[in-house]
């Protein structure tokens, strides 16, 4: 039986980083996958659809190249070639994660992973074959898929999951989107960008409903100009798929309707990857369907950990990597801080770009804050006038008085890039005083951060 200082069960950006960085610190380290080195995020999820979203951002720009005074002629979108770009794209970076692996001697296992009890692993591998491993640390990354509604049940043909929205053989002609989080918006922006007519139907009173209301009411009122239907405080009974085109029924506050659509796309969330690996048998906590951990990660069976997907933290790509560098340097007995989960940057990359970090006004004050808030549109901005991107804005949330930053929302281009500044700012304990007397380079967008603190404290300059 092979024998590791690590197992890593899942490779996606909680597991490969778990392992790199275990094998840093010298543990004899082994990684199992069932599919391609990367997970979902690089394969399905972070890095494809920003390649989708890039394509359609480009035939957008074109489509308006005469405002800049470019003229262009018989534009057109080949679907076809730019859903192969983007898998292209996450091939590539699934290569990167392999050298990856081979750079750090990581041994990587092609296979199911099942845990045991006594620290053991059972792989089922793709030739019918197993083996079992037995580490000293077990860590769970196995992350999530689709989830499912039992009234949307998944097809793969007319009913689809993100997987499926992102290698369709051919673009449809029009599609109903359920549920408006940052994977419905960011495959709306992308169909309606290339031609296809989108629907999108949200539950609750708002789209993007984990983001500040002002910005999510900018959102829709942006998607609207668009030609994108939204439809909120809208729930889908069901769809009939006996027809050539899914006619979706739908209850809303005036009562119930029908619409149709060629394909269905099903955005409402994502469930965790926790059957058949091992949990009942090796005695491991679950709290509301995901595994229970302390603020280092180990579940309630020592030796055993879990980031990422399947516990009760944000389902972030960046949120596993940092929980699987906090496990592994916790294991070697290092220095170690629990993640701050109310710093976590939220990121939406559709067009307008979202982005924010803490609090938002309404949470601030239900937390017992008085609060001060400043706002800067990029209306305003110079470098967002040349660029020809005025849509959106910078709002900052401050404490009356401390000048504490208790939230940043951000709605425009570039704002997922900018969203930095304002974590390590709160990382930092820095002030709304402290934003302001920070010179900014000018022209850049950057420069509405420092302007939204200023408007917050009567400051402002350019407003």
């Amino acid at each position: 039986m092979k024998k590791y200082d690590v197992i890593i069960l899942g490779s996606g950006p909680g597991g490969y980083v778990a392992a790199i960085r275990a094998a840093q610190l010298g543990f004899k380290t082994a990684i199992i996958e069932k599919e391609s080195l990367g997970g979902i995020c690089l394969n399905w999820g972070c890095i494809p659809t920003k390649a989708l979203l890039k394509s359609a951002s480009v035939f957008e720009t074109l489509n308006h190249a005469s405002d800049y005074g470019i003229f262009a002629e018989n534009l057109r979108a080949d679907f076809s070639a730019i859903i192969k770009r983007s898998r292209d794209v996450a091939a590539g970076m699934s290569k990167g994660v392999q050298f990856l692996m081979q750079k750090n001697k990581i041994e990587v296992i092609q296979g199911f992973g099942e845990i045991l009890p006594g620290k053991k692993v059972l792989v089922k591998k793709q030739d019918n074959t197993e083996e079992t491993l037995e580490g000293t640390h077990i860590v769970l990354a196995t992350g999530a898929r689709s989830r499912e509604l039992p009234n949307l049940k998944q097809d793969g043909e007319k009913i689809i999951g993100y997987r499926k929205a992102m290698s369709l053989a051919k673009q449809p002609k029009s599609m109903v989107i359920v549920g408006s989080g940052a994977i419905g918006m960011e495959f709306a922006y992308f169909y309606s960008s290339l031609g296809t007519k989108v629907t999108v139907v949200e539950y609750l009173p708002n789209i993007l409903p984990l983001e500040d209301e002002e910005v999510s009411k900018a959102v829709e009122k942006i998607y609207k100009k668009k030609g994108i239907e939204i439809l909120t405080q809208t729930e889908v009974m069901g769809v009939n798929t006996t027809g050539k085109d899914c006619v979706v029924q739908l209850k809303t506050a005036k009562g119930e309707e029908k619409i149709e659509a060629e394909i269905v796309l099903s955005a409402v969330g994502i469930q965790p990857n926790l059957e058949n690996i091992g949990l009942e048998e090796v005695g491991i906590a679950l709290d509301k369907g995901r595994i229970k951990v302390d603020a280092y990660y180990q579940t309630n069976m020592p030796g055993y950990y879990a980031i990422g997907d399947i516990i009760a933290t944000p389902a972030l790509a960046h949120v596993a990597s940092s929980e699987a560098i906090t496990c592994i340097e916790k294991i070697k007995g290092l220095h170690v801080e629990p993640i701050d989960y109310t710093n976590i940057p939220a990121c939406t990359y559709c067009v307008p770009e979202v982005a924010s970090v803490g609090y938002n006004e309404k949470t601030a004050q239900e937390k017992g804050y008085k609060i001060k808030v400043g706002k800067f549109p990029f209306s305003a901005s110079g470098k967002a006038s040349a660029m020809g991107n005025k849509d959106g804005f910078v709002k900052l949330i401050f404490e009356e008085k401390t000048g504490e930053i208790l939230g940043a929302h951000m709605l425009g281009a570039n704002v997922t890039e900018m969203i930095a500044e304002i974590v390590a700012l709160r990382k930092l304990e820095a002030t709304g005083h402290e934003i302001i007397k920070t010179m900014h380079p000018h022209p850049t967008l950057s420069e509405a951060v420092m302007e939204a603190a200023a408007a917050a404290y009567g400051e402002v300059i350019h407003l």
